[in-house]
């Protein structure tokens, strides 16, 4: 069956643009121009995408995002204009897994939404991925997948699996804010310090069994962060559990 694809934003162009470009590449298209009308799209039908404009009236979509994501593991794509970096920083910190600068060309957004529909609809057969695995957890490094001890899939955002990756690719490495910024892509230009010791709490909460007190990504005062956890590698031939 195709996605549903949500498009929320209150200029009525850009979303007439959006949804018959969208439709025309086989996406089934909803269309809100507010908040409240995407929450009631929401109730009402599956959807597997939203394209939220942050500039909303009356509730703006940071905080719609930071809403959706307590609750879903929606894909949000946060659409923002070219001189709200800041925006598109904190969006990030909330859970959005992309963004998109207004100007954009349609064929951006079906770019970005096809990749985004990748990897929330990674396929179950996940023998031929380069595995990492620590403290019983398994990361699916080309699926973009992250399983807990009881193989259960755990979702992450775009910036979240990017750090994680970084870290379980670089064990018992001390590594400060500004490589940790380098490595993760998109955020050369727009991240700040606080982008990464806001990621670094998140994967806390999903992966520590006490966030108070990591044993897993354990902070380096004065420098950075260093991930402590014993990372073993799986070769995408060898049979699972082998490193």
């Amino acid at each position: 069956m195709p996605a549903t694809i949500a498009i929320t934003d209150d200029d009525a162009v850009t979303r007439e643009t959006l949804k018959s470009y969208l439709t025309d590449e086989g996406f089934d298209v909803l269309l809100a121009r507010s908040a409240e009308e995407l929450k009631d799209l929401l109730a009402a039908s599956e959807v597997d995408v939203v394209l939220l404009d942050i500039r909303l009236p009356r509730q703006d979509g940071l905080t719609l995002t930071r809403e959706l994501r307590a609750v879903s593991e929606i894909g949000i794509i946060l659409v923002s204009s070219r001189a709200e970096k800041l925006d598109r920083i904190i969006g990030l910190e909330m859970g959005a897994d992309d963004y998109i600068a207004k100007p954009f060309e349609p064929r951006e957004i079906l770019a970005r939404v096809r990749n985004l529909l990748r990897r929330l609809k990674a396929p179950g057969d996940q023998r031929d991925d380069r595995q990492r695995r620590f403290a019983g957890w398994t990361l699916w490094l080309d699926r973009m997948r992250l399983t807990d001890p009881l193989g259960q899939p755990v979702r992450l955002t775009g910036a979240e699996f990017e750090l994680l990756s970084t870290f379980v690719c670089n064990p018992g490495r001390v590594m400060n804010r500004d490589y940790l910024l380098t490595a993760t892509t998109r955020r050369k230009t727009d991240a700040t310090d606080r982008t990464i010791d806001s990621l670094v709490r998140r994967l806390r909460r999903l992966i520590e069994a006490d966030p108070a007190d990591p044993r897993l990504i354990v902070t380096v005062h004065g420098t950075g962060y260093l991930f402590a956890g014993d990372v073993t590698q799986d070769d995408p031939l060898s049979p699972p559990g082998r490193g």
